[in-house]
């Protein structure tokens, strides 16, 4: 059942594919976090004074370190237009999943701007400028895009649970939840019906996003409160006040289904809205980003023409 499939714990599958995200992002940040060190003393001297650092030659835009991070950026992007292009051209489909395939780009996304800001040696003007500023207008559109893309639940295949099979998982987990004991009913309903009926066609496109940010802000506090509620002090202390597993298989087992039908009944009450949200999230993200991918070529075909690479 597509219920069952939902409601089941993450697959091996799963977890091979976020050690792999875990280790792009540590392997990115961590030649940032390098390259800065390195270059720390040379990148905080104001530009007049540059020239005369020994680092000079290797840190500038131009330099043997410079130069090498562009490349590296330039590879970046290359890899990050593969998940827009994917969509277009079926051949590029044996990548994986689009959720598979979207965390990497969003890691590498975030990675590609400081890489750009460190071969720049932090000297933002001209058209080089003008595309890092798009790119952070792109990097900070994408970010709230795949919050906007996890607030619609979809299957392993990608497709998108329409409202009845979503009601359907509602339910099984109800059912599940029905047959165990545990205190805090109150924190249950609080999680379950965050606005008790209140109508989210009448909301305003920033409202609805508001409102989703702040039940997603809230809900591991509601879960700390329900967890607090069937724990000893001592287990409270252990726990963080709640915020943190406890050692109580069952309790965990119970807490677990409780976040995950407030998830759903979330997801549900801003389902039509969450989608109207991500279209038009589309039309703006887009934009910036064909923008910038125009500009970078600029660059780079500039940077070649004038000799730099």
């Amino acid at each position: 059942m597509i219920v069952s499939e939902t409601v089941q714990q993450k697959t091996p599958v799963v977890t091979g594919h976020r050690f792999w995200v875990a280790a792009l992002s540590g392997a990115l940040f961590g030649i940032i976090l390098w390259v800065a060190v390195r270059g720390f003393d040379y990148y905080i001297l104001p530009v007049s004074e540059r020239a005369l650092h020994p680092g000079h030659t290797e840190f500038r835009p131009s330099g043997t370190t410079g130069i090498k991070l562009g490349i590296f950026a330039a590879g970046l992007f290359f890899a990050i237009y593969l998940y827009p292009f994917r969509k277009k051209f079926k051949f590029l489909r044996f990548m994986g999943s689009t959720k598979t395939v979207l965390d990497y780009h969003i890691v590498m996304g975030l990675a590609a701007a400081p890489i750009v800001a460190l071969h720049s040696a932090f000297k933002f003007g001209g058209l080089a400028g003008m595309a890092f500023w798009v790119m952070m207008a792109v990097v900070i559109s994408g970010i709230v895009g795949r919050y906007l893309y996890a607030q619609i639940p979809r299957s392993k295949k990608d497709s998108e649970f329409s409202l009845v099979e979503l009601e359907q998982m509602r339910i099984e987990l109800a059912a599940q939840l029905e047959h165990r004991e545990f205190e805090g009913l109150e924190q249950l309903d609080r999680l379950n019906n965050p606005f008790h009926g209140k109508p989210v066609a009448q909301m305003s496109i920033l409202s609805a996003l508001f409102a989703m940010m702040t039940l997603d802000l809230r809900r591991p506090f509601q879960v700390a409160a329900l967890r607090r509620k069937n724990l000893s002090i001592g287990d409270c202390f252990l726990t963080f006040g709640g915020l943190f597993r406890s050692r109580h298989y069952d309790l965990e087992q119970t807490i677990a289904l409780a976040r995950r039908q407030s998830w759903l009944s979330a997801k549900i009450f801003f389902l039509d809205r969450a989608g109207q949200i991500f279209q038009l999230w589309h039309v703006i993200h887009r934009p910036f980003s064909y923008a910038f991918l125009v500009l970078a070529v600029l660059h780079i075909g500039l940077a070649l023409y004038m000799g730099f690479i």
